[in-house]
């Protein structure tokens, strides 16, 4: 993929290939490519950081009847000195699919990623695509992990039940139980893409008085029944249109705890324009709904390490 030439025409195919399952993020997001691929400046410094910035600045496109049909992009990370990369944008135009186009593409994005000494290479895929999951299998991707994103409006007049359980602020002493809780449910796995840092939500004065400096308002919740800690919630904006959403439960957790931690959230943050929770694929799934939040799609997250994909990309 040439940046100078191609960002534009791949920001058309990957709109026209995703149109059904965009939100308003992925619109976003398209909608920055062709920005950036108007802006002589960027693209400018863009060439100079494909290999250490973590945006689709590199990749490969099919080109065919003069215009460009497929693309896999390749996105940069950087976890504790190891070099992973993210295959994403994996796109064939409707008119020439099922010739093997999407399998070459990614195959070729793979043997990218080795010749960069790569440690891991990586893509997430919808659940709902039985097709791509089952190539991306047969060139050594396994599952690592489910995730499910959901989303809700808020709302100061949802309904809350009545029970035993109350929500009150989350209280130092309950870190250590949510830190255990949190480490399940965002495991150090996928600890390399996601950009909040769980630390943030410890308590102390150092910390407060950091996220004073940074300017960032995280609430927190805890759902208790007496002096037992059930689950937490948190709620840390950061800027885009969904504000993010931190649930910590155990496996035995009652599911009607996070159901009335999810409640409160919208109440208390009806100024908000839309909340966001992701959460492990299958797990708490009636709970959630339960509190007025739809599924809006799960993510398998899949990895390739060099010994069980290298043989698939030479084959």
């Amino acid at each position: 993929m040439n940046m100078f030439r191609d960002l534009s025409a791949v920001a058309d195919l990957i709109e026209l290939c995703f149109s059904e399952t965009l939100d308003n993020d992925g619109q976003r997001y398209i909608a920055d490519m062709r920005r950036a691929s108007r802006d002589d400046g960027f693209l400018n410094w863009a060439a100079r950081m494909t290999d250490t910035a973590s945006l689709p600045l590199t990749g490969f496109v099919w080109e065919e009847d003069g215009r460009i049909v497929g693309n896999a992009s390749l996105i940069p990370f950087r976890d504790r000195g190891r070099r992973i990369y993210l295959i994403a944008n994996v796109a064939v135009h409707h008119e020439y699919r099922r010739r093997g186009i999407a399998r070459i593409l990614t195959r070729r994005a793979l043997q990218y990623g080795w010749d960069k000494k790569a440690s891991t290479m990586w893509l997430h895929v919808r659940d709902d695509n039985p097709g791509a999951i089952a190539l991306y299998r047969e060139l050594g991707f396994r599952e690592v992990a489910r995730r499910t994103t959901w989303t809700a409006k808020p709302d100061a007049h949802f309904e809350q039940e009545k029970g035993d359980i109350r929500i009150v602020p989350r209280h130092p002493r309950f870190w250590s139980l949510q830190k255990d809780w949190l480490r399940r449910l965002h495991p150090d796995s996928l600890g390399w893409y996601y950009r909040f840092n769980l630390n943030s939500l410890r308590p102390g004065f150092m910390n407060w008085l950091y996220l004073l400096f940074v300017d960032v308002n995280i609430k927190q919740w805890a759902a208790v029944r007496g002096d037992e800690l059930l689950a937490t919630l948190s709620w840390a904006p950061h800027g885009g249109r969904f504000e993010s959403l931190i649930a910590a439960a155990g496996e035995r957790s009652e599911p009607e705890a996070l159901t009335r931690l999810l409640v409160h959230a919208r109440r208390a943050l009806s100024n908000q324009s839309s909340l966001s929770l992701e959460y492990p694929g299958g797990e708490m799934m009636d709970a959630i709904r339960k509190a007025g939040f739809t599924e809006r799609r799960t993510l398998l997250w899949m990895r390739a390490e060099p010994a069980t994909s290298n043989a698939a990309v030479r084959t």
